[in-house]
Order: structure tokens, then sequence, then C-alpha cells
């Protein structure tokens, strides 16, 4: 009976052995996986978004000069009107008496005239036969004179009371389309401090403008004469189009923002876009057409030392040469800047001298300088030179050198020997445990500093 016992201790032994083994041993001998994108063509663009406000290209407020009852109003909303036409009346009634008062102040200042020049002519002729004093002959023509004024001033009253009693007539100042009517028949406008508005007056709806608000960031890549491309919720189905007309120079401040006002010629032809409409808009910066890009990750990848020293091997020796001068820019960089861990599994982010990451690799970990995909903006490094791996069907690796072209800073068009459908290396998957214990890491994320720092490249 303590034999079978044996016997079962055995096999459980022997099996928990087996279980350890596939569980831990296979897991240490499994080989490095990569994560892999494929170099494909396709298009690639530079855009900057906003949202902005549809407005008439030209839109004038008609007010009043003058204080008054609404008598008549002759158009309403959506109403075309021309230049000079009458769109509201005002009660003329005061208005008519103070042109008829004012005509009357104007007849007896005339009356008052020839009565001071009679007097003045009189006094003349005295004056010249020795028979007045100086005194008398001074004072008429004092008061023909000041008759005279009395009379010009009380004939730019009449003009005055004149123009205020055709003032109250509103007429269109220019041609368009009523598109705001601010008063009723019978209501009291009042001009005294400031011209209320009765009417606003949209010119031409065939020809509209975007008002978009661009921050600080974005407003460096707007120029005048960019195409500018735009939806509406009322026709999300359709896309309009317009052209970068001015930038003000103005800024306005929100919510702690700079923004600048950038005004967009729009046509509109069928009248389907509506003042107030909100647009978003895309500015088109720049764009390639049937390029080969490739995840802008592909280009901040490094294996790690194990997997660089088993392609190193395979590598043509053009190839070393160039990146062994990488490596020993690396190791200088290492030795003047201090050491950094890797961060390969998501790219490493960063750089390095031909799209090596910031921290790099295990064998480098230092900060060089970017000429493949770098930080100098939105757009990265364009025209540079940059070293990206391929995964064979083996599993291997094998660098290529790539130009690099235009990038959005998700993808970024490559030249070279590059072809479409190769897999390109963009992070790791999983390492050899026994060796290194590199995980999936975020190119974000801050990287604690190994003892000793790294090795120097080769």
């Amino acid at each position: 009976m303590k034999k079978k016992y044996w016997i079962l201790i055995v096999i459980i032994v022997v099996l928990a052995a087996v279980g350890a083994w596939f569980l831990f041993g296979k897991k240490d001998a499994a080989a490095v996986q990569f994560r892999t994108a494929k170099a494909e063509m396709g298009d690639l663009r530079i855009v900057v978004t906003a949202t902005g406000t549809l407005q008439a290209d030209t839109t004038v407020q008609v007010g009043t000069q003058v204080s008054g009852i609404i008598d008549k109003i002759l158009v309403d909303f959506n109403s075309i009107v021309r230049k000079g036409q009458v769109v509201a009346l005002l009660d003329t009634t005061y208005l008519a008496a103070a042109v008829e008062d004012a005509s009357s102040s104007m007849y007896r200042a005339q009356v008052l005239v020839n009565l001071t020049k009679r007097n003045y002519d009189r006094n003349k002729q005295l004056y010249d036969e020795k028979v007045i004093a100086q005194f008398d002959y001074d004072q008429s023509l004092s008061d023909y004179e000041t008759a005279k004024a009395s009379a010009r001033s009380a004939k730019s009253a009449l003009t005055r009371a004149k123009i205020n009693l055709k003032y109250a007539t509103i007429v269109a100042p220019v041609s368009g389309v009523v598109i705001s009517r601010n008063v009723d028949r019978g209501q009291t406008v009042a001009a005294s401090f400031s011209t209320p508005t009765l009417f606003a007056i949209a010119n031409d709806l065939t020809k509209m403008q975007v008002q978009a608000s661009i921050d600080e960031a974005d407003i460096g890549k707007i120029q005048v004469g960019q195409d500018v491309s735009f939806t509406v919720d009322a026709y999300p189905e359709l896309s309009f189009n317009g052209t970068v007309r001015q930038i003000r120079l103005q800024p306005v401040v929100l919510q702690n923002v700079v923004n600048y006002t950038v005004i967009i010629d729009v046509p509109n032809p069928d009248l389907k876009l509506m003042p107030g409409m909100t647009a978003n808009i895309t500015v088109k910066i720049q764009e390639a057409l049937d390029v080969l890009k490739i995840p802008a990750s592909a280009l901040k990848f490094w294996p790690t030392e194990e997997t660089f020293d088993q392609a190193l091997k395979e590598i043509p020796d053009s190839l070393k040469q160039i990146i062994d001068m990488m490596m020993k820019f690396r190791q200088r960089m290492n030795s003047q800047g201090g050491t950094r861990t890797a961060a390969n599994a998501g790219g490493g982010g960063g750089q390095s001298g031909f799209g090596g990451g910031q921290g790099g690799s295990e064998r480098g970990g230092s900060q060089g300088r970017s000429q493949g995909q770098g930080t100098e903006g939105r757009h990265g490094n364009r025209g540079h030179m940059g070293l990206v791996w391929v995964k064979t069907a083996a599993n291997k690796l094998i660098p290529f050198r790539v130009k690099t072209g235009l990038t959005d800073g998700s993808f970024t068009a490559v030249e070279g020997s590059l072809k479409e459908g190769d897999e390109v290396v963009i992070g790791i998957i999983n390492t050899q445990a026994t060796t290194n214990t590199q995980t999936q890491q975020n190119p974000f994320q801050p990287q604690m500093q190994r003892p000793g720092g790294g090795r120097g490249g080769r």
C-alpha cells in the first residue's frame, strides 16, 4: 500500500515538473514577438480644424436719426429690397409742425432784414450829408448786419427741420434681403442718445463669409489664399468650400486661450447656407497624394540588445558602417547626457540619430538628435534620412534606410528601398525573460533611470 502511495507521489512530482517547464521554461525560451504594421500607399494631409459662424459678406444695420412713432412698415423678414426703397415711415405730424415753425421764423427774420436795411440806407444818406452823427450811422449798420445773421440762422433751422422730416422716411441703404426686423407699427423709437436699429439687411446672400476662431498654436499655419472645406449641421452629407481672405491681427482671449479671427470667403449660389450657421472648418495646410507611408512610430523603434546582435550578423557592410556611426554618436551622447532606460515596446519615443527613441535602446539609452520623426512640430523633419526595421517571414529584422517626407503625426511618407506590403516593426510584444524583462510601455511615460547606465553603442 505504501508502495502505491510512493508511486502516486512520484507521478505528481513529475507532472508538476512538466507543468512548470511548460509554464515557465517554455515562456523563457519563447522567441521575441514584434508588433508590426505594413507599409502602404495612400494620401497624407496636414490640416487645421476649427469652428466658425456664417455671416453675410455685407450686413447693414438700418436705423433712424429722428425720434417718433412707427407709422408704417413696408417690409418684413426675408423681403428683397433695392437701394433707395422705402421700408418704413415715421409719424410726421410733429416734424411737419417743426418745419412750419421754422418757416415762420425764417419769414420774421427776413422782414427784420428788410426793415434794418431801409434804416441803414436812410442813415447812410443822412450821414453823407453831415446831418446825423457817426454813432447813429454805426448803430443802423450793426442792426442791419445782425438781422442778416439772424436770417441765416433761421434758414439753417428751416433746412434742419426739412431734413428731419425727410428722415421720417426710412429707405434701404443697400440692395439685399431683410434678415432682421426689430420694430412694429405703433412703436416709439427714440434717437436721443443712440441710433436705434430697425432692420438688418444682408447685401448679397450668394456671397457669404465664415468668421473662424483659430487658436495661437495653429494660426502660424494659416495663410491668405488657402483652400478651406467645411460642413454645417443642416447638411451633414454636404461639404462646402471657401478661401481664406483675411487674418485679423486683433487677439481674442477666451478662457485664457488666445484666438485670432480668420475670414473665409464662401460662395453660396444656391442659397443653402444661412447667416448664423455654425461651420466646422478644415484648412488644408499640406498634402501628399499616393505616397508610401508607414506609422511614425516605426522611425522611433530600436531593437533589443539580443535582437540587434542577431540582426547585425546579416546586415550588409554598407549599413553596418552607418549603424556603427550611429551607435558611436549615441555612445557619445550617453557620456554627455547620462543614460536612460529603453522603451522599445512603444517605439521608444524621442530622438536618435536615425529615428531611434529618446532613451533609445538597451544599447545606447542616450538622447540623440532626430533625423526622422523628430519633435520639431507636428510636421516632423522632412527630407532627412531615417532607419526602419522590417520583419521577415523567419521573424528576423532587416534595417532599411528611408528618406522621410510629410507626416501628420501618425503616419510618415517615406522614400527608398522599402516596398508596399513590407512589415515594419513599431514595437515589441514580449522578449526573452531570461535576458530582458522589457514589456510594452507607453513612449510618453516617464522612464526610470537604470543604475549604472546602459551599455554604449558598438
